[in-house]
């Protein structure tokens, strides 16, 4: 991407502070590579010791003279396990005593500031880290807050932390001050101010920390204008036009053409999808982070055999109980042996998404998900259970079309000969929200191409960053 040199031969140095979680890191970590990619920045990432090693193939793809790692102990909180420096190991329950523990960085990054011979001209942070803007505001840098979700939920959050001791005595609420007057039933808006407590001084701080971030110098969401084109111009008419930038999807920077990742050929279930019709297959896949109890489980897996469709159906934890793999019924596999095949661990979902035979995706509806959904071109059968994924449902489902709503909540079975029949008729040829994903992927592909939206909020992005004034 081209823009305007910086007016010295001195890079700007840019400090990176992830939130340590996957959904998190990743995008931060893709915004941080195409920065680094541009040539006219010095970054360095602050991250714990046992999340050093998810920087790998960044430090690598970089020389040390533009990427370095600032690497410091992640302090104590009584409510984390010892050695717990990421969700990953604690579950989404860990979110509030990581976010204390990292709070507590404050005077350690104070000190190797004033310390360094070259310190940060800017922060770039991920929206839960908040007080990072008062850390920003005693540096005197700006501090340019990142986040990994959608604007829409954005508009959402601010609402509801702004009116926390009035929105959380009510069962539900209608926001008329965002585009189209959104309601959310309770349990459906941000996981976070339900919790709150006036009484509770932690909790006081993170409330103070979640509206910091409308201050910021700037703010940068992994979206796209025909994504979220009312919600994005909302939060420019709140936060000041030139200080909100829709960059995304930021797993398409690098790939402007939407084409297949590079594939590993003896990966079994690409190979098995390459035997499958076009549009056929529905990928099953809930997060590394959510596990289905044995009743959800069962109705799953019956659904699906009752639908008739095509699968891969992602299974997290591996262990062998009385009613077979985690819940799924004795025999399942052998008798859907013909049209799915269950993958136990990881899977390559990428791959899988860009895949010609996958044309559905049973989801959670998680941000990254969602994003790697519409980068595939694929419809989106949602069921949210928990977090920003209610949000995320609604603008999928009653905005935008590319979605089927299955099922909700955390807890719920669905009713598995409703669920097969669903799954049947959405994945049954042309389907609209088929039609409208890979209409969608069109409009996503555009948006990173030269001139296109996102394009465009980058390359003013980076020139706001390479003409940020030198200290002396």
């Amino acid at each position: 991407m081209s823009s305007s040199p910086p007016p010295s031969t001195t890079r700007r140095h840019l400090l990176v502070f992830p939130f340590p979680a996957q959904g998190h890191m990743l995008p931060l970590l893709d915004l941080t590579h195409h920065l680094a990619s541009h040539g006219g920045f010095t970054i360095t990432i602050l991250v714990t010791p046992k999340n050093l090693s998810v920087l790998h193939p960044l430090l690598s793809a970089h020389s040390s003279d533009s990427v370095r790692t600032l690497v410091l102990p992640l302090p104590h909180h009584p409510k984390l396990p010892n050695g717990v420096e990421n969700i990953k190991d604690i579950g989404n329950h860990g979110n509030v005593p990581i976010l204390l523990a990292l709070r507590q960085l404050h005077d350690p990054i104070v000190e190797w500031f004033n310390s360094h011979s070259s310190p940060p001209n800017a922060i770039i942070s991920d929206f839960f880290l908040g007080w990072t803007q008062s850390l920003a505001d005693r540096l005197q840098i700006p501090r340019i807050v990142f986040y990994s979700s959608g604007a829409f939920l954005v508009n959402v959050m601010d609402y509801c932390w702004i009116h926390t001791k009035t929105t959380n005595l009510r069962s539900s609420i209608t926001i008329p001050n965002i585009p189209n007057s959104p309601s959310f039933e309770r349990e459906h808006w941000s996981f976070m101010s339900l919790k709150y407590q006036d009484s509770d001084p932690d909790w006081v701080l993170l409330r103070d920390d979640a509206m910091a971030n409308a201050n910021s110098w700037g703010s940068v969401f992994n979206t796209f204008e025909n994504l979220e084109h009312d919600y994005l111009e909302h939060l420019r008419k709140e936060r000041g036009e030139g200080r909100v930038f829709g960059v995304g999807p930021l797993n398409l920077i690098g790939d402007k053409d939407g084409r297949n990742p590079i594939r590993d050929s003896s990966l079994k279930v690409l190979t098995w999808l390459d035997g499958c019709p076009d549009d056929s297959v529905v990928y099953v896949c809930f997060g590394s982070q959510k596990k289905l109890n044995r009743q959800q489980m069962e109705a799953l897996a019956s659904g699906l055999e009752k639908s008739g469709t095509r699968f891969v159906w992602v299974v997290q934890t591996i262990h062998q109980t009385d009613g077979g793999f985690n819940g799924i019924p004795i025999g399942f596999e052998d008798r859907v042996s013909d049209r799915g095949i269950l993958v136990k661990g990881w899977a390559p979902q990428v791959a899988i998404l860009n895949h010609r035979a996958v044309g559905g995706f049973l989801s959670h509806c998680g941000w990254n998900s969602v994003l790697e959904s519409i980068v595939g071109g694929v419809m989106i059968l949602g069921w949210p259970m928990e977090a920003d994924q209610f949000i995320n449902a609604r603008l999928l489902v009653e905005e935008l079309g590319v979605a089927v709503r299955v099922c909700e909540g955390t807890n719920s079975v669905p009713e598995s000969d409703e669920l097969g029949k669903v799954i049947a008729e959405s994945m049954s040829g042309d389907s609209p929200e088929k039609m409208k994903a890979k209409a969608l992927k069109r409009e996503a592909v555009e948006a990173v191409r030269s001139n296109g939206s996102s394009w465009k909020d980058m390359q003013d992005l980076v020139n706001k960053l390479i003409h940020l004034p030198l200290r002396t």
